[in-house]
């Protein structure tokens, strides 16, 4: 029996990336190609787990919620 299952979620594009953090599309493609947002390929598309986003933000939180 697979216990390596992986959770299908919505995957996130750059433009939303870049929507949900409030910067351009071109700093979201920056950090997804830098590593510093993990993200998947499908083909030539560049896709986010929310849950990648979520942790990125997390990790880059500073001053009042620290």
């Amino acid at each position: 029996m697979n216990t390596n299952r992986i959770e299908i979620t919505r995957l996130m594009n750059a433009q939303e990336v870049a929507g949900t953090l409030s910067i351009a599309k071109s700093t979201a493609y920056l950090l997804i190609q830098r590593k510093e947002i993990p993200s998947v390929r499908v083909g030539r598309a560049v896709r986010v787990r929310p849950e990648d986003l979520e942790e990125y933000i997390k990790q880059n939180l500073v001053g009042y919620f620290e």
